[in-house]
């Protein structure tokens, strides 16, 4: 039987539109291309267009308008709300959030990934997989009354802490808790498959030739996870600046004492002062783009083509 010629299989190639013919041999690699150049048909475009009007409801028009009004009275009353002492302190406090968070979480993560890639069969390794999910599936508002349940003064461990004068909630310490969770699977989730991807084997020739464990770590182990673990760290701090709901039931949402950047957006917008509101919010959609800037030069980095 001829299978130069024999074509029994194609696959839809969203990138080109159109339907490629497989080799039955081999299964692997397009022999030739049927319809590249062909025209969409009245269905197709339909889609296509019904994707934009979505993605501009939902995205592209909303984001505009925040711009829009941002700048609808000129730049002096957005540089003025820079300026503000409300804006700054909420600023900077969600800055040192980030700062501790996103250290925590990548100390974390990392040992986290590397326990649960050398060990397969150590006993509740599919629950602490569990666990690590968890934050994506639980509301950050439940996150929140969790803590507060806790660490408030009717919560397990609030009165004991607060007899030491240790205090959790509504300050600081609760802020950066709520936002450990929330952000806590970034890191872990990104370097997990890396790891298991590239083996041990290159760790322990690491350790047959003399290295010490942290030699094999820092030399060996952290330059194949280091764009994987720069994923992680940049969706981490993305979230960690972004998050709300779990900051603001924790944190009493206190001007110039417990407000971060999201809090004040929303603040200014509840007290009727929309181009404060629209301003710290373009703040906000920078680093967002900035995030998304740094994720797609990550991701051409680790060859991947969408997001995990």
């Amino acid at each position: 039987m001829n299978f130069q010629n024999l074509t029994i299989f194609q696959k839809w190639n969203p990138l080109h539109w159109s339907w490629e013919v497989w080799d039955p041999r081999f299964w692997i690699k397009p022999v030739r291309s049927q319809g590249a150049n062909s025209k969409l048909t009245l269905g197709e475009i339909s889609l296509v267009f019904g994707v934009l009007i979505l993605v501009s409801l939902i995205l592209f028009i909303p984001a505009i308008n925040i711009f829009v009004g941002a700048f609808a009275d000129g730049w002096e009353p957005f540089v003025a709300t820079l300026r503000s002492r409300e804006f700054l302190h909420a600023a900077g406090l969600t800055l040192q959030i980030a700062l501790v968070v996103v250290p925590l979480n990548v100390v974390f993560g990392i040992i986290t990934a590397w326990a649960l890639a050398r060990h397969h069969h150590f006993p509740g390794r599919t629950l602490l997989l569990s666990l690590i999910d968890l934050p994506f599936s639980i509301s950050p508002v439940v996150a929140g009354l969790m803590l507060v349940l806790l660490y408030g003064r009717q919560g397990w461990f609030g009165p004991t802490l607060e007899s030491w004068g240790i205090r959790i909630m509504f300050a600081f310490p609760a802020m950066a808790i709520a936002t450990a969770f929330v952000s806590m699977p970034f890191v872990a989730r990104e370097v997990l498959p890396v790891l298991e991807e590239i083996g041990r084997e290159q760790e322990e020739a690491a350790k047959t030739l003399g290295a010490n464990d942290w030699q094999t770590f820092w030399r060996v182990t952290l330059p194949s996870i280091r764009y994987s673990l720069l994923y992680g760290i940049v969706l981490t701090n993305a979230r960690a600046m972004g998050e709300f709901g779990a900051v603001a039931v924790v944190s009493g949402n206190l001007i110039g004492r417990t407000q971060s950047l999201p809090l004040y957006v929303e603040e200014m917008h509840n007290q009727y002062q929309t181009q404060s509101s629209y301003s710290a919010a373009v703040v906000l959609a920078c680093l967002a783009a900035i995030t998304l800037i740094a994720k797609a030069f990550l991701e051409r980095k680790t060859g991947r083509v969408g997001g995990h």
